[in-house]
């Protein structure tokens, strides 16, 4: 399984990603915002990053851009919700390089869909 990077503030949203992707056998590591994700990045072999975009320090845009620039090849899923600006938000993730989007809520089958699209070896960059 994967090594998966998730990038969320919210303390319960993230033990719910946690929690959901270490059920499915993947192994996790936790950031609160783009710049310790990044730190994480450097220093580990990260299949897949899950980053929210609205956080406090190095929001997720950010992060992704700078992900593009040093990592390109490690995917990524961008997810918001609870913003007027996240569906547009989301669309400019994707046109930065984000694999998959989620828009919060969502259910777990839709995260592990989401997983599995972002690291199937080609063909699904804009699934």
């Amino acid at each position: 399984m994967a090594t998966i990077l998730v990038i969320e503030d919210d303390g319960h949203v993230r033990m719910a990603i946690e929690h959901c992707l270490k059920k499915s056998g993947h192994a996790v590591v936790i950031a609160t915002d783009g710049q310790e994700g990044m730190r994480h990045v450097h220093k580990s072999a990260i299949d897949l990053v899950v980053t929210d975009l609205f956080m406090e320090g190095q929001e997720g845009l950010e992060t992704i851009v700078a992900l593009r620039k040093k990592h390109p090849k490690i995917p990524v899923i961008a997810m918001s919700g609870g913003n007027p600006a996240s569906e547009t938000m989301l669309k400019v993730a994707r046109e930065l390089g984000a694999q998959q989007v989620l828009s919060k809520p969502f259910w777990a089958k839709g995260l592990l869909d989401a997983v599995e699209k972002a690291l199937a070896p080609c063909g699904t960059a804009n699934g």
